[in-house]
């Protein structure tokens, strides 16, 4: 187990430089089936949710999420059901959902979180496995970045807690829990310290105002006579599914490993290192339509030039063009 960490924690570093130089070339040996958003709504999960998506986003399916992460050389878990990016390159933000049918969780924890019992349990976990640990591969909690809170109309649960490793890079992302009837939805945000509140703004008034559960999977759907009911309560998830007394014992880390391999410092860089390769998958045929209306209207509106002119114009777009397929 200690080893396994350790090498996790290396393999931070080294995954961030192989991803800058390998992301691309590894993204390109398989298709994925980007869905630019128009308005229309995404299943997201067997029918389980959808979402309506904007025209400033794009989406992969359950499938396609699994294949985008392996390529990105992470191990998916298998409970992807989709994950959203923005189309603004100047965005490198990301949204991942995932499903575990857990059994339906009771709110009945709902005002009795005990935010500050949770932190201490989170930091005392955490200095404990610190002394395991060399210093480069350390872990540090600081503080809320948002207390745990639960949406009674929503029927969510969300929190986001700051961290940083010894080198002090922050380590943050910001959690939901969606309760359905037979279990919960994960929606994880994830963003960097600098950019996390705009995100946030982002992430709760455009994706998850317009995510819904199907009717049949809501939380309100529940039937205490047939559906299972879940050995934890609102506490147990904001710790995966663990009690405090875990949490004090394990740490941290044992917590967050999970999302520090998929969610964390890796796929942040991930984002950024493949970006140009998603800007021209789902820009390509944009860009050709628009040079085949070009090349379209060319004839009328060259009649001016000599003949001799002509071909050269008209092959220039086609040259451009097959360089282009050439880089992607």
């Amino acid at each position: 187990m200690k080893s396994w960490i350790a090498k996790l924690f290396k393999s931070v570093t080294v995954m961030t430089l192989i991803m800058m130089m390998c992301a691309v070339p590894a993204f390109a040996e398989e298709e994925l089936n980007w869905v630019e958003g128009s308005g229309q709504k995404v299943d997201v999960g067997t029918n389980l949710a959808e979402l309506e998506l904007g025209s400033d986003f794009i989406f992969l399916n359950a499938e396609d999420t699994k294949k985008y992460l392996k390529q990105g050389g992470m191990e998916p878990s298998g409970s992807e059901i989709g994950v959203v990016f923005p189309k603004d390159e100047k965005q490198t933000w990301a949204v991942y959902f995932e499903y575990e049918e857990s059994g339906h969780i009771k709110d009945d924890e709902k005002t009795d979180i005990d935010a500050d019992a949770l932190l201490d349990s989170y930091k005392e976990g955490t200095e404990e496995m610190n002394k395991e640990l060399s210093p480069e591969n350390q872990l540090f909690v600081d503080k809320w970045d948002v207390a745990p809170f639960y949406d009674n109309q929503l029927h969510s649960l969300s929190w986001s807690l700051l961290a940083h490793d010894n080198q002090n890079n922050g380590v943050i992302n910001y959690n939901v829990r969606i309760l359905s009837r037979q279990g919960y939805i994960s929606a994880i945000l994830v963003s960097d310290p600098a950019n996390l509140q705009a995100d946030r703004i982002v992430f709760n008034n455009k994706i998850l105002k317009q995510f819904n559960l199907k009717q049949g999977q809501r939380y309100e759907d529940f039937d205490k006579k047939t559906d299972k009911v879940a050995e934890f309560g609102l506490t147990g998830l904001i710790l995966g599914g663990a009690g405090l007394a875990v949490a004090k014992k394990a740490g941290l880390l044992a917590v967050l490993i999970p999302l520090l391999k998929k969610f964390g410092i890796i796929i942040v860089v991930a984002v950024g290192a493949i970006w140009g390769f998603i800007r021209k998958k789902t820009g390509l045929k944009k860009e050709q339509s628009e040079e085949q209306s070009t090349q379209s209207e060319q004839p009328e509106q060259s009649e001016q030039p000599t003949q001799s002119e002509q071909p050269a114009q008209s092959e220039q777009p086609a040259q451009d063009q097959e360089i282009d397929k050439q880089k992607v």
